[in-house]
Protein backbone atom coordinates (compact mmCIF):
# COMPACT_ATOMS: atom_id res chain seq x y z
CA UNK A 1 0.00 0.00 0.00
CA UNK A 2 1.40 3.38 -1.06
CA UNK A 3 1.14 5.93 1.76
CA UNK A 4 1.91 9.64 1.78
CA UNK A 5 2.02 12.45 4.31
CA UNK A 6 1.02 15.90 3.05
CA UNK A 7 2.21 19.02 4.87
CA UNK A 8 -1.13 20.79 4.90
CA UNK A 9 -1.86 24.42 5.77
CA UNK A 10 -5.27 24.72 4.15
CA UNK A 11 -3.93 27.16 1.56
CA UNK A 12 -4.09 27.00 -2.22
CA UNK A 13 -0.81 25.16 -2.76
CA UNK A 14 -1.05 22.50 -0.07
CA UNK A 15 -4.72 21.83 -0.88
CA UNK A 16 -3.85 21.30 -4.54
CA UNK A 17 -1.10 18.90 -3.46
CA UNK A 18 -3.52 17.07 -1.18
CA UNK A 19 -6.12 16.68 -3.94
CA UNK A 20 -3.46 15.23 -6.24
CA UNK A 21 -2.07 12.91 -3.56
CA UNK A 22 -5.50 11.45 -2.89
CA UNK A 23 -5.59 10.32 -6.52
CA UNK A 24 -2.06 8.94 -6.59
CA UNK A 25 -1.69 7.18 -3.22
CA UNK A 26 -3.67 4.45 -1.52
CA UNK A 27 -3.61 6.19 1.86
CA UNK A 28 -3.00 9.87 2.53
CA UNK A 29 -2.34 11.50 5.89
CA UNK A 30 -2.29 15.27 6.41
CA UNK A 31 -0.26 17.11 9.03
CA UNK A 32 -0.93 20.72 10.01
CA UNK A 33 1.23 22.79 12.34
CA UNK A 34 -0.01 25.22 14.96
CA UNK A 35 2.94 27.55 15.47
CA UNK A 36 1.05 30.55 16.81
CA UNK A 37 0.61 31.86 13.28
CA UNK A 38 -1.06 35.17 12.58
CA UNK A 39 -4.41 33.55 11.77
CA UNK A 40 -5.58 30.50 13.69
CA UNK A 41 -8.37 30.29 11.13
CA UNK A 42 -6.05 28.47 8.76
CA UNK A 43 -6.00 25.50 11.14
CA UNK A 44 -9.80 25.38 11.12
CA UNK A 45 -9.79 25.63 7.33
CA UNK A 46 -7.30 22.76 7.11
CA UNK A 47 -9.43 20.62 9.44
CA UNK A 48 -12.56 21.31 7.41
CA UNK A 49 -10.90 20.55 4.09
CA UNK A 50 -9.21 17.38 5.35
CA UNK A 51 -12.59 16.11 6.50
CA UNK A 52 -14.31 17.08 3.25
CA UNK A 53 -11.63 15.47 1.10
CA UNK A 54 -11.53 12.28 3.15
CA UNK A 55 -7.92 11.90 4.25
CA UNK A 56 -7.06 8.78 6.24
CA UNK A 57 -5.95 10.89 9.21
CA UNK A 58 -5.33 14.55 9.94
CA UNK A 59 -2.86 15.46 12.66
CA UNK A 60 -2.65 19.00 14.06
CA UNK A 61 0.67 19.42 15.86
CA UNK A 62 1.49 22.12 18.39
CA UNK A 63 4.89 23.63 17.59
CA UNK A 64 4.45 26.88 19.50
CA UNK A 65 8.16 26.97 20.27
CA UNK A 66 8.67 28.22 16.71
CA UNK A 67 6.63 31.29 17.54
CA UNK A 68 8.87 32.06 20.48
CA UNK A 69 12.04 31.83 18.42
CA UNK A 70 11.11 33.11 14.95
CA UNK A 71 10.20 36.79 14.63
CA UNK A 72 8.11 37.45 11.53
CA UNK A 73 4.98 39.28 10.47
CA UNK A 74 3.32 35.85 10.47
CA UNK A 75 4.23 35.21 14.11
CA UNK A 76 3.74 38.72 15.54
CA UNK A 77 0.42 40.57 15.35
CA UNK A 78 2.17 43.91 15.88
CA UNK A 79 4.29 43.52 12.71
CA UNK A 80 2.26 44.36 9.59
CA UNK A 81 2.84 42.26 6.49
CA UNK A 82 4.90 44.41 4.16
CA UNK A 83 5.40 44.46 0.39
CA UNK A 84 8.92 45.79 0.98
CA UNK A 85 11.90 43.48 1.42
CA UNK A 86 14.00 43.59 4.56
CA UNK A 87 17.69 44.50 4.61
CA UNK A 88 18.54 40.82 4.12
CA UNK A 89 16.49 40.74 0.91
CA UNK A 90 13.73 38.55 2.37
CA UNK A 91 10.04 39.40 2.95
CA UNK A 92 9.14 40.14 6.55
CA UNK A 93 6.66 37.24 6.33
CA UNK A 94 9.55 34.76 6.18
CA UNK A 95 9.53 32.50 9.25
CA UNK A 96 13.12 31.25 9.69
CA UNK A 97 13.38 27.51 10.16
CA UNK A 98 9.69 26.87 9.50
CA UNK A 99 10.07 24.38 6.65
CA UNK A 100 13.11 22.78 8.27
CA UNK A 101 10.95 22.00 11.29
CA UNK A 102 7.82 21.08 9.34
CA UNK A 103 9.56 18.67 6.97
CA UNK A 104 11.49 17.05 9.81
CA UNK A 105 8.33 16.40 11.81
CA UNK A 106 6.42 15.24 8.74
CA UNK A 107 9.30 12.86 8.02
CA UNK A 108 9.10 11.42 11.53
CA UNK A 109 5.36 10.93 11.08
CA UNK A 110 5.95 9.25 7.70
CA UNK A 111 8.50 6.95 9.34
CA UNK A 112 6.03 5.86 11.99
CA UNK A 113 3.16 5.07 9.60
CA UNK A 114 5.33 3.54 6.88
CA UNK A 115 4.75 6.25 4.28
CA UNK A 116 7.09 6.44 1.29
CA UNK A 117 6.49 10.12 0.50
CA UNK A 118 6.29 13.46 2.26
CA UNK A 119 4.54 15.99 0.02
CA UNK A 120 4.87 19.75 0.34
CA UNK A 121 3.56 22.61 -1.79
CA UNK A 122 6.76 24.66 -1.88
CA UNK A 123 7.71 26.27 -5.18
CA UNK A 124 10.51 28.44 -6.51
CA UNK A 125 8.90 29.41 -9.82
CA UNK A 126 6.24 31.86 -8.58
CA UNK A 127 7.05 32.28 -4.90
CA UNK A 128 7.50 34.79 -2.10
CA UNK A 129 11.29 34.62 -2.03
CA UNK A 130 11.57 32.28 0.94
CA UNK A 131 14.89 30.36 0.85
CA UNK A 132 13.24 27.26 2.36
CA UNK A 133 10.98 26.90 -0.69
CA UNK A 134 13.85 26.27 -3.10
CA UNK A 135 14.59 22.94 -4.75
CA UNK A 136 18.16 22.81 -3.44
CA UNK A 137 16.88 23.16 0.12
CA UNK A 138 14.35 20.36 -0.32
CA UNK A 139 16.98 18.02 -1.79
CA UNK A 140 19.32 18.75 1.12
CA UNK A 141 16.53 18.10 3.64
CA UNK A 142 15.56 14.87 1.88
CA UNK A 143 19.13 13.62 2.00
CA UNK A 144 19.56 14.54 5.66
CA UNK A 145 16.31 12.82 6.66
CA UNK A 146 17.09 9.64 4.74
CA UNK A 147 20.55 9.51 6.31
CA UNK A 148 19.29 10.39 9.78
CA UNK A 149 16.41 7.89 9.86
CA UNK A 150 17.87 5.20 7.61
CA UNK A 151 14.61 5.10 5.69
CA UNK A 152 14.29 5.52 1.93
CA UNK A 153 11.48 8.00 1.39
CA UNK A 154 11.09 11.01 -0.86
CA UNK A 155 10.08 14.62 -0.26
CA UNK A 156 7.86 15.34 -3.26
CA UNK A 157 7.24 18.89 -4.50
CA UNK A 158 4.57 18.75 -7.23
CA UNK A 159 4.48 22.54 -7.60
CA UNK A 160 8.21 23.26 -7.61
CA UNK A 161 8.47 24.19 -11.29
CA UNK A 162 4.90 25.41 -11.83
CA UNK A 163 3.92 29.06 -11.93
CA UNK A 164 0.73 30.10 -10.16
CA UNK A 165 -1.36 29.87 -13.34
CA UNK A 166 -0.20 26.28 -13.81
CA UNK A 167 -0.97 25.53 -10.17
CA UNK A 168 -4.55 26.63 -10.82
CA UNK A 169 -4.55 24.41 -13.90
CA UNK A 170 -3.42 21.46 -11.75
CA UNK A 171 -6.35 22.00 -9.39
CA UNK A 172 -8.67 22.17 -12.40
CA UNK A 173 -7.15 18.96 -13.77
CA UNK A 174 -8.44 17.23 -10.64
CA UNK A 175 -11.85 18.98 -10.77
CA UNK A 176 -10.97 21.00 -7.68
CA UNK A 177 -10.69 24.53 -9.07
CA UNK A 178 -13.78 25.87 -7.30
CA UNK A 179 -12.96 24.11 -4.04
CA UNK A 180 -9.46 25.61 -4.02
CA UNK A 181 -10.72 29.04 -5.03
CA UNK A 182 -13.59 29.24 -2.56
CA UNK A 183 -12.51 27.23 0.48
CA UNK A 184 -8.75 27.65 0.93
CA UNK A 185 -7.02 30.32 3.01
CA UNK A 186 -3.91 31.87 1.47
CA UNK A 187 -4.48 35.49 2.50
CA UNK A 188 -2.08 36.97 5.06
CA UNK A 189 -5.03 38.98 6.39
CA UNK A 190 -7.06 35.85 7.12
CA UNK A 191 -9.80 36.09 4.48
CA UNK A 192 -10.92 32.78 2.99
CA UNK A 193 -11.26 32.35 -0.77
CA UNK A 194 -10.11 35.22 -2.97
CA UNK A 195 -8.78 36.97 0.14
CA UNK A 196 -8.12 40.65 0.70
CA UNK A 197 -6.68 41.09 -2.78
CA UNK A 198 -3.92 43.34 -1.50
CA UNK A 199 -1.36 41.34 0.51
CA UNK A 200 1.59 39.75 -1.34
CA UNK A 201 0.07 36.28 -1.12
CA UNK A 202 -3.28 37.43 -2.52
CA UNK A 203 -1.62 39.34 -5.33
CA UNK A 204 0.36 36.29 -6.44
CA UNK A 205 -2.73 34.10 -6.25
CA UNK A 206 -4.91 36.61 -8.13
CA UNK A 207 -2.43 37.18 -10.97
CA UNK A 208 -2.12 33.42 -11.48
CA UNK A 209 -5.87 32.85 -11.43
CA UNK A 210 -6.58 35.67 -13.87
CA UNK A 211 -3.89 34.36 -16.17
CA UNK A 212 -5.32 30.85 -16.08
CA UNK A 213 -8.93 31.91 -16.55
CA UNK A 214 -7.85 34.14 -19.43
CA UNK A 215 -6.29 31.29 -21.41
CA UNK A 216 -7.17 27.92 -19.90
CA UNK A 217 -6.37 25.84 -22.98
CA UNK A 218 -2.83 27.18 -23.41
CA UNK A 219 -1.90 26.98 -19.73
CA UNK A 220 -3.37 23.50 -19.31
CA UNK A 221 -1.30 22.41 -22.32
CA UNK A 222 1.82 23.90 -20.66
CA UNK A 223 1.05 21.92 -17.51
CA UNK A 224 0.58 18.67 -19.42
CA UNK A 225 3.89 19.20 -21.25
CA UNK A 226 5.71 19.65 -17.94
CA UNK A 227 4.05 16.56 -16.49
CA UNK A 228 5.04 14.54 -19.55
CA UNK A 229 8.65 15.70 -19.26
CA UNK A 230 8.75 14.69 -15.58
CA UNK A 231 7.48 11.21 -16.43
CA UNK A 232 10.29 10.57 -18.91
Amino acid sequence: MKKAVVVFSGGQDSTTCLVQALKEFDEVHAITFDYGQRHKLEIEVAQSLAKELGVAAHKVMDVGLLNELAISSLTRDDIPVSHELQENGLPNSFVPGRNILFLTLAGIYAYQIGATAVITGVCETDFSGYPDCRNDFVKAMNNAMVQGMDRDFEIQTPLMWLDKAETWALADQYDALQLVREKTLTCYNGIIGDGCGDCPSCELRKVGLNSYLGDRETIMAQLVRKQTQEDK
